[in-house]
């Protein structure tokens, strides 16, 4: 800034936070960036002239005191100037241009990340908030200081709620609890993490928390003595050692009290009677014989020991964490950190620029969420909208983690109830798209175990294998969605290519062509007439039902392909079945309504956007779609078809104990395994049941029923085609 607005006598609101902003950026800015600074607040004045907040005082305040947090955090020149633009583009006319011939590229572009999306065209506000948080991750994953601008305006903007109407302050204070206080938190910036909770307790529960803070400081009385004696017996002892170290009374914070009642269903007086403590060291080796002085005066409490010090948070935080009941049996929560961890564990990403060294000590939180936000770059770019992508953000922003080994020895976070797909997809995406199970600690377990802290996973894969849509009930990280979603498409694409192609060759050997006989020219001529770039767009579009092979085969007969053709229900077409293999994936399904098995006669019908669905000759679905001739198309099984089919059975039981079991028992023996068991009707004498089970094929199903009808327990047996 000049020497002219360094003093500034006027109580204007807005001179008077230039004159703190200026006073807090002498400290570490050189005077030309000072000079630089005043220029951004004067083009931030000019353009919002005119422009009031609904407290009544001048615009201008409050990009100001948004440049003041940041100031506080020692923000770089660049990062100042991107707080007091930060609403310039958003609320003024003028444009990122303009700020780039002004202030630099870097600027603008920090600007226009914090810039909320004005013109989007979207059907309600949670699709808008969501584009726009979308809108701002992608821009934190080039530049951190984004994100660092964008919770200091959320700070002033909770600290300035007052004069909203109730439900908007709820609203924005939601918000803020959804996104911005776990971002916080992800990037290890907690003393900003707890003051927005605490604004936005008091937006959203203003009673509550006026209840709760007249309990604290009612209980705070009696509490001193038992504080003091606590804190003494640890300073004695630890004198004793030899230990130098700083202990302090650790009061929670009024947010955290309610969220602890609320989650673990307890009262006041439970979770105020425990009594915090805060023990600050200068090393690492001091952190752990403190541990142990602490454990010999008070006992621990069993499994309340964490050690995020040799397992770090995923936001970098570290201490050791435990409880012991201390004198009068009342519990007492013990932190122990080094100096630098709790510098960190305050600030988070902000140390980076807070606390500049030269060993570079404080740029591992700013590595870490660099790290993260890469991820969510990669994430984002198989996300289908933004409302998935902020789905996906927050099962990232809210991790309880488990940490699990590999059989290396590496350790690998992941999310509490994290499942082995979700090590595999951790471990590398290929491991996860290949894997068919896996071993826990030697122990052979199936894909959807849960995994426990400390557990060894090793994942055991086949070339064969593919992931499996069933997958998705129980994978809770992003990378394994995201994998197994892009994995199922892809795979789904293909698929629907080669059954188009196979359609298509059919319908052609049926008008005595071959795929061989199309044209360059006769093909560009069908894309064009049908508006597909590729000749694969439109095998695709044929495999997945939403066009006909036969009239695609018939236009291509035609001289004049562009000609419109259109099959009258009533004309004839040469029949050539299809050949099913049961291989097909997912563009070739069998209908549940008749479970068709090898050997049934079947038909085959074009489901739009699905492909063909199989349907046996007999089912009433099917009876009732042949009317439409143009919407089926002739199937047969393949020779040499393998697998395990679902087929379904009714049988009328004597309603005796046992007699389910005895059921269960013959087929098993016969080489298949029960699915669903469902009782339809029961008496006294009779139960009806319709068992779900899986066949190789007919001959296998009439083996099984017939065993089954010479159990006496057996008085009538029907296969159900629906």
């Amino acid at each position: 800034m000049s020497a002219q607005v360094q003093i500034i006598d006027s109580a204007a609101p807005e001179q008077l936070l230039l004159n703190q902003l200026n006073a807090l950026l002498r400290n570490y800015l050189e005077k030309t960036h000072l000079d630089q600074v005043y220029q951004a607040y004067q083009f931030g004045q000019q353009h919002h002239a005119g422009q009031f907040r609904k407290s009544g005082e001048p615009f201008i305040c409050h990009p100001l005191s948004v440049a003041i947090i940041l100031a506080k955090m020692r923000m770089d020149v660049h990062g100042i100037i991107a707080a007091i633009l930060h609403d310039v583009i958003e609320d003024t006319d003028v444009t990122k241009k303009d700020i780039i011939e002004l202030f630099g590229e870097d600027v603008a572009e920090l600007v226009d990340g914090v810039t909320k999306l004005t013109q989007l065209h979207c059907k309600t506000r949670a699709e808008a908030q969501a584009e726009s948080v979308r809108k701002m991750c992608l821009a934190m994953a080039k530049d951190l200081r984004v994100i660092m601008v964008k919770l200091a305006d959320r700070l002033h903007n909770m600290q300035t709620l007052g004069v909203m109407r109730p439900e908007k302050k709820r609203r924005i204070a939601r918000e803020t609890l959804d996104i911005y206080t776990p971002l916080a938190n992800r990037l290890g910036m907690n003393s900003i993490r707890h003051q927005l909770e605490s604004l936005c307790f008091i937006a959203m529960y203003p009673m509550r928390h006026r209840i709760l803070k007249s309990a604290v400081k009612k209980a705070r009385g009696n509490r001193k003595e038992i504080i003091a004696t606590i804190n003494d017996s640890i300073k004695t002892r630890l004198h004793q050692a030899n230990i130098m170290c700083e202990v302090e009374g650790r009061e929670k914070f009024l947010y955290s009290i309610y969220k602890k009642m609320q989650v673990k269903k307890l009262s006041f007086s439970d979770i105020f009677d425990v009594y915090a403590f805060r023990i600050y060291c200068t090393d690492v080796d001091t952190c752990y014989r403190i541990l142990g002085v602490v454990h010999n005066l008070f006992k621990p409490v069993p499994g309340k020991l964490k050690d995020y010090i040799a397992l770090p948070k995923a936001n970098g935080y570290q201490s050791l964490h435990s409880v012991l009941i201390g004198p009068y049996g009342v519990p007492v929560e013990i932190q122990i950190r080094t100096e630098k961890m709790h510098r960190m564990s305050e600030s988070g990403i902000a140390a980076h620029w807070l606390y500049k060294s030269e060993d570079g000590e404080h740029s591992t939180p700013k590595n870490r969420a660099t790290e993260w936000v890469r991820d969510l770059l990669e994430q984002q770019q198989t996300t289908r909208d933004s409302l998935e992508f902020i789905d996906n953000l927050k099962v990232d922003l809210f991790p309880q983690e488990v940490f699990v080994f590999t059989p290396q020895g590496n350790i690998i976070k992941l999310p509490r109830n994290a499942s082995v797909v979700d090590f595999a997809y951790a471990v590398h995406t290929d491991i996860g798209n290949a894997c068919v199970s896996a071993r826990i600690d030697k122990r052979l377990v199936p894909l959807q175990t849960q995994l426990d802290n400390g557990v060894t996973v090793e994942v055991i894969t086949a070339s064969w294998a593919r992931p499996n849509p069933l997958w998705l009930n129980y994978v809770i990280t992003t990378k394994a969605r995201n994998g197994i979603r892009s994995y199922l498409k892809h795979f789904k694409q293909q698929e629907a290519i080669s059954l188009g192609h196979r359609l298509l060759e059919k319908e052609l050997l049926d008008i005595d062509k071959k795929f061989s006989d199309i044209t360059e020219a006769m093909l560009k001529q069908l894309l064009a007439a049908l508006k597909f770039t590729t000749l694969d767009e439109l095998l695709e579009d044929i495999g997945l039902g939403n066009k006909m092979p036969f009239l695609i085969a018939k236009q291509l007969n035609q001289q004049d392909i562009s000609a419109a053709v259109k099959l009258d229900d009533t004309e004839t077409r040469k029949k050539t079945p299809l050949i099913i293999k049961g291989t097909e994936g997912m563009v070739v399904t069998l209908a549940k309504c008749c479970r068709p098995i090898p050997g049934d006669p079947i038909v085959g019908y074009f489901n739009p956007g699905k492909g063909i669905v199989v349907h046996h000759h007999e089912c009433r679905n099917s009876t009732d779609e042949r009317k439409k001739p143009s919407e089926w198309l002739d199937v047969e099984w393949s020779e040499d078809v393998t697998g395990d089919y679902l087929t379904e059975i009714r049988i009328e039981l004597l309603n005796q104990r046992g007699t389910l079991a005895t059921i269960a028992s013959t087929i098993s023996k016969l080489d298949s395994n029960i699915e669903k068991v469902h009782i339809a009707d029961q008496d006294a004498d009779v139960s009806i049941d319709i068992i779900t089970f899986t066949v190789k094929d007919r001959g296998h199903l009439a083996n099984i029923m017939r065993q089954l009808k010479k159990l006496l327990i057996v008085l009538k047996i029907t296969r159900t085609i629906k």
